[in-house]
């Protein structure tokens, strides 16, 4: 990554496909519905790593002209939820091994300079601020709201970001995150909680107590064990575009 940026985060929801979509940036109501479809079929496991997803096809399920879906695939490029290739179209995105070892490398490495810049910084206000998020994040954890639980737990790695007074760092993060929740989506068995909730509160238990360099060493475990539970050769089953996309 050559520069860095802050995105619009997009927004795991795991609404359905006639569900009102959040308006995205730049993206009209249609579009908006389209992008979520595809982004909510590839987060929620219904779409696999490599399908294609032909325009013509994509037209005729959202009745929509071909300008349409090509910005919102477009988008989707733009957030590293698809790949366009030239004279092959587009494909949902398939990290390689080696592509993903080297996104959470990235990332553990970012979180391991960001934990001792928010230990520096942070407040008692903060501290009760993150505890608040924390019962949020059980909250949902126990209501078996699995789209809420993986933007909360997403969140509270960007919220330390925040709070480090990095922007830069901040814009490196949000990209690192979103290509790690893809990959998370996409590869991690069912049943895992896709970011540990005790962890995270053991991190905010040290930062409240001045004890930086423990939770780096906390917040370095977790991203590993996270990476070592994703399987990058899971089977996924046969299902139409449509099917995939909620909408048969």
């Amino acid at each position: 990554m050559s520069t860095a940026r802050k995105r619009a985060p997009a927004p795991a929801t795991g609404m359905p496909a006639d569900a009102a979509a959040p308006l995205l940036p730049g993206l009209s109501e249609t579009e908006s519905r389209i992008y979520h479809s595809v982004f909510d079929s590839v987060m929620n496991q219904r779409i696999a790593p490599g399908t294609k997803l032909p325009e013509q096809a994509l037209c005729e399920l959202f009745s929509v002209n071909r300008a349409t879906v090509r910005k919102v695939l477009q988008r989707l490029a733009h957030d590293h939820i698809v790949d366009l290739r030239p004279n092959r179209g587009a494909v949902v995105a398939a990290p390689t091994p080696e592509e993903t070892r080297q996104i959470f490398q990235a990332r553990r490495l970012l979180e391991a300079a960001i934990v001792p810049l928010v230990a520096q910084r942070i407040t008692k206000a903060e501290i009760l601020l993150l505890r608040k998020q924390l019962r949020d994040e059980h909250a949902a954890l126990h209501r078996a709201d699995q789209p809420a639980w993986a933007r909360l737990a997403s969140t509270f790695h960007l919220r330390l970001a925040e709070l480090s007074g990095n922007a830069v760092l901040h814009g490196y993060l949000h990209e690192l995150v979103s290509r790690c929740s893809l990959i998370v989506a996409l590869y991690e068995p069912p049943g895992n909680a896709a970011c540990e909730h005790d962890e995270h509160a053991r991190i905010v238990d040290y930062l409240e107590n001045g004890e930086p360099a423990k939770a780096v060493r906390v917040m370095n475990e977790h991203l590993l064990d996270l990476e070592r539970r994703i399987c990058l050769d899971k089977p996924q089953a046969e299902k139409s575009l449509a099917q995939m996309l909620g909408l048969a």
